[in-house]
């Protein structure tokens, strides 16, 4: 029976990441993967494709505006969507083997199979008809999640799906209906808008991306209006039927009046669920939450001493770049360091475009905390770089502490605001104040320059190109 230190189970960003810094501390370390390819749902169907796409549509609705800059494209411009897909697949393939030359750079040792406990040491790992048992001084649960649904639809995976067959559709709908508002939804919503599908979002709150601050919900809802995308707000759906290539989503405004949306494609995006099936955890004692997700204490350490857990199956927002945090830190902490991570600075980020993306604490969050504080606000359309890109739409808000000027929450919309995101973490981090951000210089022409002017308008006031 082979035997290693530490043993992970799921190869998503958490769990291949974890690996790696398992290797580097020392441990001999294994890793169990129920598909053929490593990476997980991230890699394989999701953050990795759903980008690609982004990037292909992107292109080719530039492409629509290239006469704006001085550059005549004659001819038709077409969509080719199975060449889309393939080069998608090609970035996936890419990734994916990418993570496991790394698996062999720090001499990890991957089975493919599903891992299930025997019990708090021993793990069956069964591939097919084959099937063997290894030991684990430690096992660390990376399984993530599967995409929800409601309980009254049918997941056909052919007219009524689920991202994952949203990423590989032989066709662009002419009517995309989706049921939820969030970041998976509005994404690939916007994939097919730009190629050519009529797109409808139904979202049961009162605004779309509703985790987000509500000004960035404001104003990406505008944009996409302005692009061409529908939106039903405040509507619970009730019904979802199919008839051959026909799609019918029923649903209820807040004051009972019925909502019909025909479609030919439905995408259902509310939201993910833990994924444990077939895990067999009650055999090694780990105890679940009411929610599904493994229970886990501040050191991300089950019920039982010597089992962890990490990503999208234990509480937490559902990133690719929180999972990798954590597995770092399950690693580093049995290696006997002391590790920790602040969850109020995991970024969030939508790369629709513009990108939404933002980190710390909310306005809607600090009124309802009674803290005091101010805001510095700075649109996109005074940046020189905004201008002489064409990308107008946008801002950067700023949320500091009335009294210490600390910031507080950092919300942005715009071009690039995945990549801008980073400096804002970074200075919260290091509990930067507005003025602080404010007196640091930013080159010029760049979008980042946003940012130092919203904490100038945040500090006293005074930004200088409004």
């Amino acid at each position: 029976m082979s035997s290693f230190d530490v043993v992970i189970i799921g190869s998503g960003p958490g769990g291949y990441v974890s690996a790696i810094r398992c290797a580097q501390l020392g441990f001999k370390t294994a890793i169990i993967e129920k598909y053929p390819t490593l990476g997980g749902t991230c890699l394989n169907v999701g953050c990795i494709p759903s980008k690609a796409l982004l990037a292909s549509s992107h292109h080719y609705e530039e492409l629509q505006h290239f006469a704006d800059h001085g550059i005549e494209v004659s001819g038709k411009v077409k969509v080719n969507l199975t060449k889309m897909i393939e080069r998608k697949q090609a970035v996936v393939d890419q990734t994916s083997g990418g993570v496991k030359f790394l698996m062999d750079k720090n001499k990890i040792t991957v089975f493919e199979g599903v891992g299930s406990f025997e019990d708090a040491t021993h793990i069956k790992i069964t591939n097919g008809k084959k099937s063997e048992v290894i030991e684990a001084k430690n096992t660390i649960i990376a399984t993530g999640s599967k995409p929800s649904t409601l309980p009254f639809i049918t997941i056909d995976k052919e007219r009524i799906i689920t991202s994952t067959e949203a990423l590989k559709l032989s066709e662009v709908p002419k009517h995309l209906v989706i049921i939820g508002g969030g970041v998976i939804g509005i994404e690939l919503g916007q994939v097919y808008l730009r190629l050519g599908a009529q797109v409808s979002v139904v979202e049961f709150m009162d605004r779309i991306i509703p985790g987000m601050d509500g000004a960035l919900s404001k104003e990406l809802t505008k944009v996409l209006k302005k692009q061409g995308m529908k939106f039903y707000t405040s509507h619970k759906v009730k019904e979802v039927t199919r008839k051959g290539k026909n799609v019918t989503v029923k649903a209820d405004d807040a004051k009972g009046n019925e909502l019909v949306l025909e479609g030919d494609y439905c995408l259902v995006a509310v939201g993910r669920r833990p994924y444990t099936d077939g895990l067999n955890v009650e055999k090694a004692g780990v105890k679940l939450t009411e929610r599904g997700q493994v229970e886990v204490n501040n050191h991300l350490q089950t019920s039982v001493s010597n089992i962890y857990a990490i990503g999208d199956v234990v509480k937490g927002a559902m990133l690719a770049h929180k999972a990798e945090e954590e597995g770092v830190m399950v690693a580093e902490y049995l290696a006997g360091q002391k590790p920790h991570i602040d969850y109020n600075l995991i970024p969030g980020v939508v790369y629709t475009w513009p990108e939404v993306a933002a980190v710390g604490k909310t306005e809607e969050q600090l009124k309802a905390d009674g803290v005091a504080y101010k805001v510095g606000n700075f649109p996109y359309r005074a940046l020189g770089r905004a201008r002489a890109s064409s990308d107008l739409d946008g801002f950067v808000k700023i949320l500091a502490d009335a009294k210490t000027d600390e910031v507080l929450g950092i919300h942005m919309i715009g071009a690039r605001c995945a990549d801008l995101i980073a400096e804002a973490v970074t200075a919260m981090e290091f509990r930067a104040s507005a003025e602080d951000i404010s007196r640091m210089s930013h080159a010029h022409p760049t979008f980042a320059e946003a940012v130092k002017e919203a904490a100038l308008a945040a500090t006293d006031n005074r930004p200088l190109h409004i």
